[in-house]
């Protein structure tokens, strides 16, 4: 385990040339505090968690004092934003410090301005920083592939928004940041030796057999084709919606990334719009696998100059069975079910009970696994929670059928079900909270019993049951947007 003062920096990246990024330096936080430390994140990149009591922690941690070995660069991107090439964006509020021996990748986000700030301050505030922390480890703690966040660090330093707020800096922890639009910045500008290199070093440190492949342009893309399949196929079944799923925030390893108005299904609603920003429901959470396809349409077309058309439509048109595949093999573990299509009428018709009698997803599941597969049970606990009980009682003997036909047992169903469907998940109401004590009260210890809580979802944690209860009335009222 290392200290601060002894991460062994590789810095890949930056060795790249200086076309890919800028060089930068973070802007010193005034009187910064340390609000939360992750230590489960500090053993995995290598950092003694103890060192979240060293003495200038919110230092490092907020770029006040630089971490030997770092060499601090903004990457240059591009991308498509609610569906419009934007042909420079970058790191706006956000700076790689770089990779670690062990090739993780730290990141400060809202350490101040770089050339991509387009006119910003550079800074994070409080409020958005808290939700990232929270939704990565929520997001890990389900098994989800996602960046993670090894620190908040806090300050009285104001930052102006649509109202005045105190700023914040997040330590970000990724095996790589480069996404989507790292790839199309090249594409439009015709700089094919660019896009070569770019490929060739996230080849070498992400799909490292591919390296020698002679088709090894074609097979990594067929790599992220895959990979983006199975991220949104987790994120339907779990109910989670990204709310601004623009080409530069699509990682590269099909990571999820880049938290901002994010939300998690309370009401089951294919519909939801999380992003108060989203006028047109681009985004809606029903969107976001055809979103997904739409995406990767524009990463194959920023890397056919690297490989032949025919071969980019035959990667990306593995998409819909890649998707389909993975979501029902998702869904038929949530009702307890062996892997196969034989679940897919029985899911179809679920959602749409489901949506019809305006059930809570998460509820409703974490209940299910405790359904009672005799044939005269009744299942009051589910049933009630219907309007149309007729419609349940349909559904619940065609899900009695199919268990009978697997000779399930319901002692060992509901202990594999629980496994996969929570009883937690970051609901905005718990975040609200949350945000709510740390801005008014300067009390951080609702951030912190939430990230202890999201670390282990399917865990009963009877001492904390009420975190698992159906929001209040207020919370249809939190709005969140891209400044979230």
């Amino acid at each position: 385990m290392h200290t601060f003062e002894t991460l062994p920096f590789a810095n890949s990246f930056a060795a790249l040339p200086p076309l890919f990024y800028s060089a930068v330096q973070s802007t010193p936080l005034a009187d910064p505090h340390l609000i939360s430390f992750n230590a489960d994140v500090a053993a995995l990149i290598g950092l003694d968690p103890a060192q979240a009591q060293h003495v200038d922690v919110a230092s490092y941690l907020s770029g006040n004092v630089s971490l030997p070995g770092a060499q601090p660069v903004a990457a240059l991107y591009a991308g498509h934003q609610f569906g419009h090439y934007v042909q420079q964006l970058g790191d706006g509020r956000a700076m790689l410090l770089g990779e670690l021996d062990n090739g993780w990748e730290l990141q400060l986000k809202g350490a101040g301005p770089t050339p991509y700030s387009r006119g910003s301050d550079g800074r994070a505030v409080l409020r958005s920083t808290i939700r990232e922390y929270l939704c990565s480890e929520a997001m890990h703690g389900l098994d989800i592939p996602t960046t993670r966040a090894l620190s908040i660090v806090g300050s009285p330093q104001p930052v102006y928004r649509e109202q005045v707020e105190t700023a914040a800096v997040l330590t970000r922890v990724s095996q790589s940041f480069v996404r989507f639009g790292s790839f199309e910045v090249y594409f439009y500008r015709g700089q094919k030796d660019a896009l070569r290199t770019l490929a060739d070093y996230v080849i070498a440190r992400h799909y490292p057999d591919l390296v020698d492949a002679a088709d090894k342009y074609p097979r990594f893309l067929r790599e992220v084709v895959i990979n983006t399949a199975r991220l949104m196929a987790h994120w339907q079944a779990v109910g989670f919606a990204h709310g601004v799923m623009n080409t530069d925030n699509m990682s590269i390893l099909g990571l999820t990334l880049d938290y901002g108005p994010f939300g998690f299904l309370d009401t089951y609603d294919p519909g939801f719009i999380c992003n108060h920003s989203d006028e047109t429901g681009r985004y809606a959470f029903k969107q976001q696998p055809d979103i997904g396809a739409w995406n990767l349409t524009r990463l194959a077309q920023a890397l056919t100059p690297l490989m032949e058309i025919d071969a980019a439509k035959e990667a990306i048109a593995i998409y819909p069975s890649a998707y389909a595949t993975h979501y029902i093999d998702l869904m038929s573990a949530k009702l307890g079910l062996q892997p196969g299509k034989e679940a897919v009428p029985l899911v179809t018709a679920l959602l749409e009970i489901l949506h019809k009698n305006q059930l809570d997803y998460t509820i409703f599941f974490r209940a299910l696994c405790n359904f009672d597969s005799t044939p005269d049970a009744l299942n009051a606990p589910l049933r009630d929670l219907f309007v149309d009980r007729a419609g349940f009682d349909a559904w619940a003997a065609d899900y009695r059928t199919h268990l009978a036909a697997q000779r399930s047992i319901d002692a060992v169903r509901a202990a594999a079900m629980k496994r996969v469907n929570p009883k937690y998940i970051l609901r905005n109401h718990l975040a609200e909270i949350a945000i709510r004590k740390a801005r008014d009260e300067a009390d951080f210890s609702e951030v912190n019993r939430l990230h202890a809580l999201l670390r282990r979802p399917f865990d009963e944690q009877p001492e904390l049951h009420t975190y698992a209860a159906a929001p209040p009335d207020w919370a249809s009222r939190i709005s969140v947007s891209c400044s979230s």
